[in-house]
């Protein structure tokens, strides 16, 4: 993880500074990703699913954040459900993410990338039987 950590300026009232570890603008994008239609699952890597098969939530997972001179980097990793539109998630995944960050903490990003790295197939319900 980055060690940067993000000052939020503010009006000087002598009250001090607000800090924001990247570790929560993950779990902000992560969650925020995760709520458009049609992303189907964050994708992580190995040990955040150990992590979670042992019953702990990675709001985190398949979220990547950068802080360059440029600004905030977010780089969002996951799978979305097989028959919708990959261009309408991804900007509608950018879209939700940028308002999130900015209703939440304030900070302006300078982009936003989504990586689609699979597509999730419907499993095959099982017939059931009809017969009376």
């Amino acid at each position: 993880m980055s060690e940067h950590v993000f000052d939020i300026e503010q009006e000087p009232a002598g009250l001090g500074k607000v800090e924001i570890a990247p570790e929560v603008i993950e779990v902000i994008a992560g969650i925020a990703a995760s709520e458009v239609e049609g992303v189907a699952q964050m994708r992580g890597n190995f040990a955040a699913g150990v992590v979670e098969r042992f019953g702990k939530k990675n709001h985190g997972k398949g979220v990547k954040v950068e802080v360059k001179e440029e600004g905030v980097v977010i780089d969002i990793y996951c799978l979305v459900q097989f028959g919708i539109s990959i261009p309408s998630v991804a900007k509608k995944v950018q879209e939700n993410v940028r308002q999130a960050l900015f209703n939440m903490t304030g900070l302006e990003t300078s982009e936003i990338n989504v990586h689609i790295v699979g597509i999730q197939f419907d499993a095959a319900k099982p017939e059931q039987d009809t017969e009376q």
